[in-house]
């Protein structure tokens, strides 16, 4: 992993990188990974608030590199120097993972790498990039997407969700909940949430007391044929208004936030059991292998089978019913693992 350094980046956007990538947790089971700091050269590099970073490597490492991180900016229109940008462009014509957090859409805005692309930033800065770099497709509400290999992020929080989404698609739910139970962080969010949540009223405090009892309960009736109506039902709404206050609370539909869960719980059991395939997708509540297997391609551009022998930690047995081998997923695959 490679962290990209100049003046000008976010000391936050380090910490998150670092935090993630560069602390030793293979005592619990996290893989071991090898965090570089890269620059122009080795000199120190100043940061707001007093602080400094000490790059290890110097542009040349990038060759190197499986995954290149960059940082947001304190100033989101500080340049880039150019030896960076332009080693930018050569990472990704080899087909290196780039992932930036926050306003380090800016830094590859101006490598020229999100012309053409989609791209997200902070929601306060989505005006910002639409104006200086008009021929880039900015998303306006997400909290991470991909395009082309190139992955942006929104803000602050959001850097860490995707974060933990680069190390889940590499190595599996399991090693991105062990990090986030470190960093006493939330596991999953995926990103297509919404950035910003709607201010709670004192009513909708109440509201949310409510959700949260039924995301409870749907979480340990995953297995069970739950819908909408149901969860609706269980926090005496309607269901067009638990949908209206579950997505004010969350950033989410109540349905996506359901599918979500089934995912997460699909790729724990693929990973920690040797369970059959339907069995796998009766306990996640599919309903029907069929199902899940649309989903996981749909969702993760993978099928059970191939994420289960990418992932597992147990034996799975053979399943000669199971033809997900043979089927095109379609979709990029993840970053090296």
């Amino acid at each position: 992993m490679a962290l990209v350094a100049f003046p000008g980046i976010r000391a936050f956007d380090v910490s998150v990188i670092t935090e993630v990538w560069g602390t030793d947790r293979t005592d619990r089971g996290a893989p071991a990974f090898d965090l570089r700091r890269v620059a122009a050269d080795t000199a120190p590099i100043p940061m707001r608030g007093g602080l400094s970073l000490l790059p290890d490597r110097t542009l040349t490492w990038l060759d190197q590199a499986d995954l290149i991180l960059i940082p947001g900016l304190d100033d989101h229109l500080t340049p880039a120097p150019t030896p960076v940008l332009d080693a930018l462009r050569r990472a990704h014509t080899r087909g290196t993972t780039l992932a930036a957090l926050c306003g380090g859409a800016f830094t590859l805005a101006q490598a020229g790498l999100l012309d053409g692309r989609r791209a997200i930033t902070h929601w306060n800065l989505v005006d910002l990039l639409r104006a200086h770099h008009p021929q880039v497709t900015v998303v306006p509400d997400a909290l991470f997407i991909e395009d082309d290999n190139i992955w942006t992020a929104a803000g602050t929080a959001a850097g860490i969700d995707l974060c933990l989404h680069l190390v889940r698609r590499a190595h599996g739910a399991e090693a991105a909940a062990t990090i986030a139970r470190s960093m006493v962080t939330a596991p999953f969010r995926t990103g297509t949430q919404a950035q910003f949540i709607e201010r709670p009223t004192p009513r909708a405090d109440r509201d949310a007391d409510t959700l949260a009892a039924v995301r409870e309960h749907a979480l340990r009736r995953l297995h069970e044929p739950l819908t909408v109506a149901d969860l609706a039902a269980h926090a005496g709404m309607s269901p067009r208004s638990f949908a209206r206050h579950f997505t004010a609370a969350t950033g989410t539909t109540p349905l996506r936030w359901l599918l979500d869960q089934r995912i997460a719980a699909a790729q724990k059991l693929l990973e920690r059991t040797d369970l059959p395939m339907p069995e796998v997708a009766r306990r996640a509540g599919f309903g029907s292998e069929v199902t899940m297997r649309q989903h996981f391609a749909s969702r993760l551009a993978t099928s059970p089978r191939a994420y289960r022998s990418a992932f597992t930690t147990t034996s799975a047995p053979e399943d000669t019913e199971d033809t997900e081998e043979t089927e095109d997923t379609g979709g990029s695959n993840p970053i090296a693992r």
